[in-house]
């Protein structure tokens, strides 16, 4: 588990500096100001979460048995990535405010990894 949360989270640490390098070269000049903060605030919160999730892989790696919170909290913040980053680049990009309903869903999931984590180091 605690492998498979460290390489998930360096992988999407690398895709968001992607992102963020390819946002401000490639879109600056294709998108919009508020396109461009949408996209750009997709790639800090998928950093964040990166960063959230290679502290959970450590701590379950310091763990015999991970607790349930910790894996959950894992899974949390690998699907708010998907659905809340995931949602404003598609949104900034493709301009189609239908994605945005998605963005609540991914921050409830980034939110429920938090309380997850936060239970599970409490137990510690």
């Amino acid at each position: 588990m605690a492998q498979l949360f460290m390489v998930t989270a360096s992988i999407l640490a690398g895709l968001s500096v992607a992102a963020g390098a390819f946002a401000s070269h490639a879109l600056k000049p294709q998108l919009s100001e508020r396109a461009m903060e949408i996209f750009e605030t997709g790639a800090r919160y998928q950093m964040y979460h990166a960063l959230a999730l290679l502290f959970v892989g450590w701590t379950v790696s310091q763990t015999e048995i991970p607790s349930i919170w910790l894996r959950v909290a894992g899974f949390a913040f690998i699907a708010g990535v998907l659905l809340f980053s995931g949602s404003l680049y598609t949104l900034s990009l493709s301009g189609i405010k239908g994605f945005g309903a998605i963005t609540p869903i991914g921050g409830a999931a980034f939110l429920l990894g938090w309380g997850c984590l936060a239970v599970a180091t409490w137990k510690m």
